[in-house]
């Protein structure tokens, strides 16, 4: 991951924990998607997103969430560098396998790998 990526990842990974915190569930949801868009092509970020997704399914009691993120955290440490749907937001309501459109923002700094 080059440095520009991974301060776009890390920038929304902080947002997604200042929203936490602040028990804004939505929004820090809404930062792991981008987050997870831009990490999903690297083991540890793709799994960090996904461990992220775990708690705040905790946190808003989501049993659909919370059994799809367990799946999702052991697909991310085997697929990651093999093989991901590119652009998808890696929640349970999306099947986890489909790409999907990259916002244009998040485009930009994915064409800099």
């Amino acid at each position: 991951m080059n440095s520009t990526l991974r301060k776009a990842f890390e920038n929304e990974m902080n947002l997604a924990r200042k929203d936490y915190m602040t028990a804004r569930y939505d929004e820090c949801f809404r930062h792991l998607e981008r987050a997870h868009i831009l990490g999903q092509s690297y083991t540890i970020p793709h799994t960090k997103s996904h461990w992220w997704m775990l708690k705040v399914g905790f946190k808003k009691g989501d049993f659909r969430e919370i059994a799809g993120q367990a799946t999702r955290i052991l697909a991310s440490i085997i697929f990651s560098r093999i093989w991901v749907p590119l652009g998808n937001t890696g929640g349970a309501n999306v099947s986890p396998i489909k790409p999907m459109k990259i916002p244009q923002d998040l485009q930009a700094h994915l064409d800099q790998k």
